[in-house]
């Protein structure tokens, strides 16, 4: 009897025992397939010295970097350079803060952005308006590094169409800042386009050798209006904003004189006196480059050029504001031919004065 009465107890004990682990695993499953929390995109900016206030490339990057923000729930951080040696410094510290992509704005932060590249071979960042090449052509850009291009070339010689339409002295203006080959080509797509409507048309330049010095923008600008010009189109960051100054101070009323802005939409500088202004859109190039990350599909070491056929160029749509629909279908004429390949624009003289001697004869 004593027996079976200890064989019972065993056995409740051992289906009690069992009963408990049962209930522990239910109370703990549900915590098993909580998803874990997803790490938040965070982007970082440096600007060079023009600053997010530019109303030009910085301006359009820093737009791109807060549709991140907005579009990809992204955390990001902005740090303006007030001079060059600020680039380093900028860099470093977005790099600690643990930004996941940090930009730099503009070809003069080439070196700071390979020196960080470098030093810091586990992040990732990005370079606009520059691209890594060596002597022979070859790409060296870091593993880590993504550049990002345009071809300014194709907006400038739809601007090129607009000023030579529009002006009424067959004489019109180039204001670049530092004549380096970025602006030049500006310069040459600016002519080339000039050329396609009339080339009889006197093309002058200047150059400020700055892209800060509006002061100096509005003295070049001052000087090719009096030279007859009446339209300038300009590819000089902050030192344009001289050129609108300039524009409004030279209208007078029997002598309307027109500017054309670059990189954003700089229509509100003077809206009485702008044609047009051809679109960089770094702000698109800033966040497709930043959501490729936030997908997945990131891949460094690589060159990516935005032109007309990849909607990374385009035409101002406060164009119509003060340019006749006439002069903007034609302008759209010559923007299919360009992304069909029937017209090559030139970036360089060698291939400009090549596109010259191509032309109809007049």
């Amino acid at each position: 009897m004593f027996k079976k009465i200890l064989v019972f107890l065993t056995v409740a004990v051992m289906l009690l025992s069992l009963a408990g682990c049962g209930k522990t695993e239910n109370t703990t499953a549900p915590n098993s397939g909580a998803k874990s929390e997803t790490k938040k995109l965070k982007v970082g900016m440096a600007t060079d010295v023009g600053g997010v206030n530019d109303e030009s490339f910085n301006a359009s990057a820093y737009r791109g970097l807060k549709k991140a923000e907005s579009d990809l729930g992204a955390e990001v951080k902005v740090l303006e350079s007030k001079q060059e040696a600020d680039y380093d410094t900028n860099l470093s510290t977005l790099v600690r803060g643990g930004n996941d992509l940090t930009w730099g704005i503009g070809f003069a932060m080439a070196n700071a952005i390979d020196k960080a590249a470098k030093d810091n071979p586990d992040k990732k960042f990005g370079i606009v308006d520059f691209a890594y090449f060596d002597n022979n052509g070859q790409n060296i850009t870091p593993k880590n590094v993504v550049c990002v291009t345009f071809k300014e070339e194709e907006g400038s010689f739809l601007m090129g169409v607009i000023a030579a339409k529009m002006t009424k002295t067959k004489t019109v203006g180039f204001l670049g800042g530092v004549e380096i080959d970025l602006i030049k080509k500006f310069e040459y797509g600016f002519r080339a386009g000039v050329a396609a409507v009339d080339p009889g048309i006197k093309v002058l330049s200047g150059y400020a050798a700055s892209f800060t010095d509006s002061a100096k923008g509005k003295a070049l600008s001052n000087s090719m209006y009096s030279q007859g010009a009446d339209v300038i189109y300009h590819a000089s960051g902050g030192t344009g904003k001289g050129l609108f100054e300039s524009a409004v101070e030279n209208s007078k009323s029997d002598k309307k004189v027109w500017a054309i802005g670059v990189d954003s939409d700089q229509y509100k500088l003077a809206p009485d006196n702008t044609l047009s202004s051809m679109i960089k859109s770094v702000d698109n190039a800033v966040f497709d480059i930043s959501k490729r990350l936030a997908n997945n599909e990131w891949k460094g070491g690589q060159v990516v050029v935005y032109g007309l056929k990849e909607g990374g160029i385009d035409i101002a749509p406060t164009t119509s504001k003060n340019t006749p629909q006439a002069v903007i279908d034609l302008v759209n004429s010559y923007k299919q031919k360009i992304i069909s390949g029937e017209i090559s624009v030139p970036k360089t003289k060698a291939e400009f004065d090549s596109y010259m001697l191509k032309l109809p004869k007049q």
